[in-house]
């Protein structure tokens, strides 16, 4: 782009000099040279700045280690590396048996709780029949000792059949206090079986079951299984965290283009400017897109929790860190079938002298169709 600036310039001087019959002097040469030094100087500061571009940039991906839920043998793996899946598809099994013994041990265990409060229910209602039949009797006996008061009162009765009746009605009432007590030990010890007791073990039940359901891995999302390295008969775990696949994900969400920028272009890097994207691998090509999101935190001034203290800057001062940023494509590219992680080259336009824009889009297309020219020897 330098040179067609210098070169346009160039032809223009020429012209001038011709169409008007400047002559060639100290004065007019060196002028012409130092305006074509500071206008085309210029433009090139104007258009660096302010349309900003990355010469390292890469189509970013995300990956989802698949790491299971259990620990076993790998029994099968009917997923194929680098073919397409539906979320929900079997990646792997891992050997049932163990999980399926617990499981099997654990509804035992359940049927037998629900065996005994069935039976529980049964004794609070024995109980509470026999509530109901000490309630009967005390009434009896309370009213019979009533009527043998009001007898003993007219003379007709004697102080010790009166005496008897009394003390059969607090007999009665006796066996009454008793057998209520034992009803409610008898609900007490029922709710306890079924909101303790019978609650555990449907969670412990619960527990089995979704580490027998674990023991098949599936797909989280419509995607493919890159680089897949395990075999049947290898050992699955979950701690410590070894994946045992790379899942790679096909949503758009879950792609996009990482550019690193100078922080002198902090100014000019914004959301939903407009941007533009070469890739190596598709020479004479440029495509739209959109800066997503420029990330608000640098990992150079990254500070944890620790015991040493800050001894110097030297990192900061070494490792001047570039400003990434998040590119979203707008063109559809899914007719290259580009691998991801492909590096690429990014311009972004602001929206300050945008007259300047065309140079660095006319620059972005030249770098592209040099892409064709390359030696590999």
């Amino acid at each position: 782009m330098d040179l067609l600036l210098i070169l346009t310039y160039t032809a223009l001087c020429v012209a001038i000099f011709k169409i008007f019959k400047i002559p060639l002097n100290k004065w007019t040469v060196p002028t012409a040279v130092l305006g074509g030094i500071v206008l085309v100087g210029g433009l090139v500061f104007l258009m660096n700045y302010n349309h900003p571009h990355s010469r390292t940039a890469v189509r970013a991906f995300v990956s989802t280690p698949i790491v299971p839920n259990v620990k076993g043998i790998v029994v099968e793996i009917p997923v194929k590396p680098n073919v397409l899946v539906k979320k929900g598809d079997v990646l792997l099994r891992i050997d049932p048996v163990p999980f399926q013994a617990i499981v099997d041990q654990k509804r035992a265990i359940l049927n037998l709780a629900k065996a005994q409060i069935k039976q529980m229910n049964e004794m609070v209602e024995q109980a509470q029949s026999a509530v109901d039949k000490a309630q009967s009797e005390r009434d009896r006996t309370f009213q019979s000792y009533e009527r043998f008061t009001q007898a003993s009162a007219g003379g007709a009765v004697s102080e010790t059949s009166l005496e008897n009746r009394r003390q059969f009605y607090i007999s009665a009432e006796a066996v009454l206090a008793e057998r209520k007590a034992n009803l409610a030990r008898q609900k007490l010890e029922l709710e306890s079986q079924k909101t303790d007791v019978l609650v555990q073990l449907q969670a412990e039940l619960d527990r089995a079951q979704f580490d027998l359901d674990s023991t098949v891995v599936k797909a989280p999302s419509d995607g493919y299984v890159t680089h897949l390295r395990v075999r049947p008969g290898m050992m699955a775990a979950s701690l410590p965290l070894r994946p045992t696949m790379n899942f790679i994900s096909t949503d758009k969400d879950d792609h996009f283009i990482i550019a690193s920028f100078r922080q002198n272009a902090t100014l000019r890097l914004k959301s939903d400017y407009d941007a533009e994207v070469l890739f190596p691998s598709i020479p004479g090509k440029v495509f739209k897109a959109k800066v997503v999101q420029t990330m608000p935190a640098l990992g150079e001034g990254e500070m944890q929790a620790g015991g040493t203290m800050l001894r110097s800057m030297d990192m900061v001062a070494t490792h001047r860190g570039l400003m990434p940023v998040k590119i979203r494509l707008e063109d559809d590219i899914s007719e290259y079938h580009l691998p991801d992680g492909v590096f690429a080259e990014v311009a972004v336009y602001s929206d300050k002298m945008h007259h300047v824009a065309i140079m660095r889009k006319i620059l972005l297309r030249m770098k592209s169709w040099q892409n064709y020219i390359y030696l590999d020897h």
